[in-house]
């Protein structure tokens, strides 16, 4: 599973700074059509207003996540949770934001099934590397 725990002070910035009380932040590739397209969808599902949803071209992305390498922005999805700094990426991501989205509670079940989650990993690698067949030009081949 991808996720990685850190302690971080992602409250401060100017980056979404009405947002900042959100629990989560979801950060994608704001070049990426696809990604765009899936972070309109989440903020659809987002009854409850638990996301802070913002690319990762956004100016202070890097000074408020500084444990996240500026290339896995590119490769994956990152959810970083506010109070501790835990970030998820790739289907571990997809799996904890479906944990906390209401709508998403109807699907979440499906990682309980033995060897999903290394399956999801895969399919979710290879979805993001072939992801320009899905209309992303910035990620053409």
């Amino acid at each position: 599973m991808s996720t990685t725990s850190r302690s971080a002070d992602v409250g401060g910035g100017a980056a979404g700074a009405g947002e900042n009380n959100r629990a989560y932040t979801v950060v994608y590739d704001g070049g990426c059509n696809v990604c765009g397209r899936l972070a309109g969808v989440l903020e659809e599902m987002d009854d409850d207003r638990v996301l802070e949803i913002i690319p990762s071209q956004h100016a202070d992305v890097a000074a408020r996540f500084p444990w996240i390498p500026e290339s896995a922005y590119s490769e994956s999805i990152q959810v970083i949770r506010r109070d501790d700094g835990r970030t998820w990426q790739g289907a571990a991501a997809i799996e904890q934001l479906l944990d906390v989205l209401p709508k998403g509670r109807l699907m979440s079940w499906i990682f309980s099934i033995p060897f999903a989650r290394p399956v999801a990993e895969r399919l979710y690698r290879s979805f993001a590397k072939h992801r320009h067949r899905l209309g992303c030009r910035v990620h053409g081949v």
